[in-house]
């Protein structure tokens, strides 16, 4: 019989944990969401830039999924001040904690699931 791991254990409050990943996974299981968090990783982008980064997403698709994730915190805009006035999309310190988490999640989906 192999060994345990020596991991300290750790208890959830399973409705809790429930409601935590249905809000998470609400949100970042919804189309689109989850691209969006990778591809402002690197820095902050124009609408245009993102709709171009994306691929195939509509402009409407892009301001609701843009709108939800700035509700959520994950997401600001950001309107400068050149001529014309441009708007870009970064991620917040919430957004940007989630990066690692993305890739941990691609990355097991990657070795696990065909």
């Amino acid at each position: 019989m192999p060994k345990a791991t020596s991991r300290p254990r750790v208890d959830h409050d399973a409705p809790a944990c429930e409601r935590a990943l249905g809000r998470a996974f609400g949100l970042l299981g919804k189309r689109w969401n989850g691209l969006i968090v990778a591809v402002l990783a690197p820095g902050p982008a124009g609408f245009a830039d993102l709709r171009r980064r994306i691929g195939p997403i509509s402009d409407s698709v892009l301001s609701d999924r843009l709108g939800e994730l700035a509700a959520a915190g994950v997401v600001e805009r950001c309107v400068t001040d050149a001529r014309p006035p441009g708007v870009q999309y970064g991620l917040t310190p919430a957004g940007q904690a989630l990066v690692p988490i993305l890739e941990q999640v691609a990355d097991w989906a990657e070795d696990h699931l065909t």
